[in-house]
């Protein structure tokens, strides 16, 4: 599916909204200083790769491929962001809030016998919404966050990121990218 701009859908909302409604505040958000940004993304990032020749999923596409790619793009924008706002007031960390009990994943298609199974797997070892909102909690709010930027968070605490979400010039790239995707530069 695309967006109503053309763009891969997953890409789209995780990433490029994201992204465009951030930038918008931004100005906001310097000015009510100490403040925080929080982007919620996910360990799926490790399947993911930012490929420039075909960000849009146009030659290739693969819907899981594009989940994990659209979460990578989540932290990488989340470091740009925090380098760019050294000294603001304002830090900017991204985070994995776990395997949540929601309905987002009501497209997968889960043969009908599984699906009792499934849900009581679900049942057993998934966090509950407010389980899983403890992170986003954490790093909005917490004292002992107060300062931290440009980091990776699970269960509300500092975790080590694969050197492909590190990569300072995709992620300068990708902001570079996303800003004309988004209008933001022609």
């Amino acid at each position: 599916m695309k967006t109503e701009d053309g763009f891969e859908m997953q890409f789209g909302v995780n990433h490029l909204g994201h992204f465009l409604l951030t930038n918008l505040l931004l100005g906001l958000l310097k000015n009510s200083a100490p403040s925080r940004i929080v982007v919620v993304s996910s360990k799926l990032y490790k399947y993911g790769e930012i490929n420039f020749e075909d960000l849009n999923s146009e030659i290739s596409y693969n819907k899981s491929f594009c989940y994990s790619r659209s979460k990578l793009a989540n932290i990488l924008f989340a470091r740009e962001l925090a380098r760019r706002l050294e000294g603001t007031g304002v830090t900017v960390n991204s985070l994995h809030p776990g395997i949540v009990r929601t309905n987002l994943g009501r497209h997968v298609n889960i043969p009908l016998l599984a699906k009792p199974l499934f849900n009581l797997v679900s049942w057993a070892f998934f966090k509950t919404p407010l389980e899983g909102a403890q992170t986003s909690i954490y790093l909005a709010s917490s004292p002992d966050v107060e300062g931290v930027s440009g980091k990776y968070f699970g269960d509300c605490k500092e975790e080590e990121l694969l050197p492909k979400a590190m990569d300072d010039l995709v992620a300068r790239k990708l902001w570079d990218i996303s800003e004309v995707m988004v209008g933001l530069l022609k």
